[in-house]
């Protein structure tokens, strides 16, 4: 079973896709952090995210095991990634290693951008998770300021604003809502009445396919 999570950043998908998958027992893969990690490696190199080929060198070296780095949540790290993911050669480099991540038994869970779409648009449930860019702000601010980030809310929200308009606009695989996924908006949901919304959504869509839940 594979189950696609798209949606912006800080909509809540990736602390849903690690509960879902732990709730049906698939693993599970958060794509953006791929992205964050070739964005971190092409700075470490001293490259410029901007620079496809750069971008590109580091996409093809990319150790998987390396996609626990708690610098990956450092939130120019998350600017660089929206720069990098739009480079195509670099969405083609990471592309086989998400669909082999997919195709684990008995199933796995992906979150990312593009998902349902074009990694797995042929995924068992498609879920697009949203929130209002305000909403995505504060939550992101409360990560950081935890983490004792000097920035402010309202620069959490202009990164946010650009990193939408850059995903939504770029010529390779742009964020968009699946024909066939499931819209869920977690605005006004903490993260327990997000997380019953998305299994009730799951679960409703695994039985019209006809599926044992």
């Amino acid at each position: 079973m594979i189950i696609a999570i798209d949606g912006p950043a800080a909509s809540g998908k990736g602390t849903l896709g690690k509960r879902i998958a732990d709730h049906y027992g698939l693993a599970h893969l958060d794509t953006g952090k791929l992205y964050r990690a070739v964005a971190r490696d092409t700075l470490m190199r001293g490259g410029d995210p901007g620079d496809a080929r750069a971008a590109l060198a580091a996409a093809e070296a990319l150790e998987p095991a390396s996609l626990d780095d708690p610098a990956l949540n450092d939130s120019g790290i998350g600017e660089a990634a929206s720069v990098v993911a739009a480079h195509p050669e670099v969405r083609t480099a990471l592309i086989a290693y998400q669909r082999a991540f997919a195709r684990r038994k008995p199933g796995a869970v992906l979150d990312g951008r593009d998902i349902g779409t074009v990694i797995c648009p042929d995924a068992d449930v498609k879920l697009f998770v949203v929130a209002t860019s305000e909403e995505r702000a504060r939550r992101r601010y409360c990560e950081l300021k935890q983490r004792g980030s000097p920035i402010t809310e309202e620069e959490v929200l202009a990164d946010i604003r650009r990193r939408d308009e850059r995903d939504q606009r770029r010529a390779a695989a742009p964020l968009r809502m699946a024909e066939d996924a499931v819209l869920l908006d977690t605005t006004n949901l903490d993260i327990d009445a997000a997380f019953k919304a998305a299994i009730d959504l799951i679960d409703a869509a695994l039985r019209h396919a006809g599926q044992a839940v």
